[in-house]
């Protein structure tokens, strides 16, 4: 009954412990079957070998199923998260596409009605100028319905153009939700618009590096993530419960992190110690220091900012480390 009960263990040991150490445990725990074999049972010292080595034979079968299964489950999440990542590239592309789209035809709106309404307006006035009557009051009311018309289309086009924003938010939900492995604690305001498609990728791609650290590097159950804008910046703040690092090793995750933000005036602060989770706050600027003619973004009042949780704790790092 030990035997067969070490064949069990066998096939959970590739979900505990790494390759190599199960192969090992797998070996000692058999190896202790030979003096069992050879005082209770009778056995001879040769036989009790090869029966320990035939329970050896059907563990190590258990354990490579177990094996298999592990990496099954794992391509699955994998693939999860792939489709979730490319659901929410999607998204915001379809943003994107929709923001181009008014920002094309507000253009068109502008450059074509706009121009021939203006002329349409300056020969109504001439004509006024030149008719007398009953000709010159119907003259004088279609002057007016153009100017109301010239109004009315600036005014269409302006609207189109200020309501112009990428709503980030859905991308983000759909990003979170192909995560299954991972509980995602989400503060999102809604709707989380961004005017600049290039931002919004930046903290789409920020956010989705964040989540694919914690769930690969930091072994982490929960995933504190919190996202908000205000009239000056956006700002991401994240901690998880993995492990952590007194020394954190950049990888290519937040050195590709590090770069976005660059680009565009950003930066992200670390803060983590062993046994203290990891915690990022990373912060957008809607205006790179070095452009100051760039146009000023609209304000939201209403998006909430949020905080780091509370118990980060740890050593606080700039971002020139990192995983």
């Amino acid at each position: 009954m030990g035997a067969v009960l070490m064949m069990v263990i066998a096939g959970v040991i590739p979900w505990l412990v790494p390759l190599r150490i199960g192969v090992i445990w797998l070996v000692l725990q058999h190896v202790a079957l030979v003096p069992v074999f050879s005082k209770m049972e009778g056995f001879t010292p040769g036989i009790a070998v090869l029966q320990a080595m035939t329970y050896v034979g059907y563990s190590s079968f258990a354990m490579v199923i177990g094996f298999v299964a592990k990496q099954q489950a794992q391509a699955r999440e994998e693939q999860r998260r792939l489709n979730a990542e490319l659901r929410a590239t999607r998204a915001l592309l379809a943003e994107s596409s929709r923001m181009s789209e008014r920002v094309r035809i507000s253009r068109e709106l502008h450059d074509l009605l706009g121009h021939h309404l203006t002329a349409l307006s300056l020969n109504l006035e001439v004509a006024n100028h030149l008719t007398e009557g009953r000709a010159q009051e119907h003259v004088r009311q279609s002057h007016t319905l153009a100017k109301l018309l010239l109004t009315d289309v600036r005014e269409a086009v302006s609207e189109m153009r200020e309501d112009g924003a990428i709503d980030l938010s859905g991308a983000i939900r759909t990003l979170v939700e192909g995560v299954p492995a991972l509980d995602i604690r989400l503060d999102l305001p809604e709707p989380l618009s961004i005017e600049d498609p290039e931002r919004a990728h930046v903290l789409l791609r920020c956010t989705q590096e964040i989540i694919t650290n914690a769930v690969r590097h930091a072994g982490a159950s929960t995933l504190w993530l919190s996202i908000a804008r205000d009239s000056h910046e956006a700002r991401i703040q994240a901690r998880d419960d993995g492990r952590g690092a007194d020394e954190p090793t950049q990888g290519n995750g937040l050195r590709g992190i590090r770069e976005r933000l660059g680009a565009y005036g950003g930066r992200v602060d670390i803060i983590t110690g062993r046994g203290q989770g990891f915690a990022l706050d990373i912060r957008l600027p809607w205006r790179t220091p070095h452009d100051p003619c760039l146009p000023r973004r609209r304000s939201d009042p209403g998006a909430p900012g949020g905080q780091v949780p509370a118990g980060t704790g740890g050593r606080h790092r700039s971002d020139r480390r990192g995983r």
